[in-house]
């Protein structure tokens, strides 16, 4: 692929010679012939250009190039751009085509054109799946699943029965979607509606009974699933994951709850049920979210947080509990001056001491227990 072409696909303009033949984007510093096109969009990186091998390097605009490059690719947003070279890059994963003699497939499955079944993998009765569907080995399609187009299973991929997706979803290796929701009911009320009623355990949980989820999970086109996630199924409505929603790994989402559109969940993510999350949502990394919570679109949550109340829309909250970020930073300065805060009432505890003592000496002595002066 020429120089020009790489950049005509980026939208980002090329100086010096767009005809050079690229075969692979590379750190510059792995850079081992004239057909590399080094990636030098950071400013750190731009100080490997001169001992690189390469001919040709990507540049955010603005930035001092060293001399000595044939041709360059000048882009405005360097992680935007990051994203479009490695699309143009892009290492599909191998998936052979058709169906593996060890796979199973229900006789009553339906299976899309350029569908690919891989080994060990099994799709059950009455389940759909798109075409150009890369379903790899190990997954299972439950019965009645239905998957849209150019989706992509990665291996261990559990989607449960009844389950919807829509077009080119993503589920990273040892994804779960479609899991019966933790919901669970005792014959008289127990501790936890006490603790949440009184603040105080009154009740025992004698027998738990199982509440059985007869909901499902519907994903909406573009949804990514991180490795090892768990979406669980409503208990009779479904749980919902709105279009181009990116969910990261060990991400837990209970049931009933509803995601809307190109919201962002990192690692370590737990939503607890019932809740509802607006469009453009961004939970950082450990953020827990208590049941029956609604949080407003284009809320940001930072890391570490814990949402046990609403969040309004295009806000941004953090701590735990989670709080507005202004009050969040008070609250943080007044913990750091507790130290000198505590060092000063000590201190001022000792002065009111020492005037304590001189107002209990006898009248018209001072404070050695002299008579005043001049008396005789």
């Amino acid at each position: 692929m020429k120089l020009s072409e790489i950049a005509a696909a980026l939208d980002a303009r090329v100086e010096g010679d767009g005809s050079i033949e690229i075969l692979r984007a590379v750190h510059p510093s792995e850079a081992e012939g004239p057909g590399d096109l080094a990636l030098a969009m950071d400013k750190a990186l731009l100080a490997l250009l001169p001992g690189s091998k390469a001919r040709a390097a990507v540049v955010a605009e603005g930035a001092e190039v060293p001399e000595g490059l044939a041709g360059l690719i000048v882009v405005k947003r360097p992680r935007f751009a990051m994203a479009g070279l490695l699309d143009v890059f892009e290492k599909p994963v191998h998936a052979e085509p058709g169906v593996h003699p060890s796979a199973f497939v229900a006789p009553d499955a339906v299976l899309g054109q350029g569908v690919s079944v891989g080994p060990f993998a099994y799709v059950g009765p009455r389940a759909v799946v798109g075409d150009g569907t890369i379903v790899m080995p190990q997954v299972t399609v439950g019965a009645e699943a239905v998957i849209g187009r150019d989706c992509l299973l990665h291996p261990g991929v559990r989607v449960g029965e009844r389950v919807v997706m829509g077009d080119r979803c993503i589920l990273h290796p040892n994804a779960a979607v479609g899991n019966d929701g933790f919901s669970f009911v005792t014959p008289e009320p127990g501790s936890v509606e006490s603790a949440k009623a009184t603040g105080r355990v009154v009740g025992t949980n004698v027998l738990i009974h199982r509440i059985n989820s007869i909901g499902t999970v519907i994903l909406g086109d573009d949804v990514e699933i991180g490795a090892n996630a768990t979406i669980d199924r409503g208990t009779v409505k479904a749980t919902r994951i709105g279009s181009g929603t990116k969910i990261d790994n060990l991400v837990q989402i209970g049931h009933n709850v509803e995601i809307g559109t190109n919201c962002m969940l990192c690692g370590h993510v737990g939503v607890a049920g019932s809740t509802v999350i607006g469009d453009r949502v961004v939970l950082a990394g450990k953020v827990g979210v208590a049941d029956h919570v609604r949080i407003g679109s284009d809320a940001v949550v930072a890391a570490n947080s814990g949402v046990g109340t609403d969040i309004p829309p295009k806000s941004v909250y953090m701590g735990y509990p989670a709080v507005p970020r202004a009050r969040a930073f008070e609250q943080y300065k007044g913990l750091a001056r507790l130290k000198r805060l505590f060092a000063e009432v000590a201190d001022l505890k000792s002065r009111v001491k020492a005037l304590d003592g001189r107002d209990s000496l006898p009248v018209g002595s001072n404070a050695a227990g002299a008579p005043p002066e001049g008396s005789e």
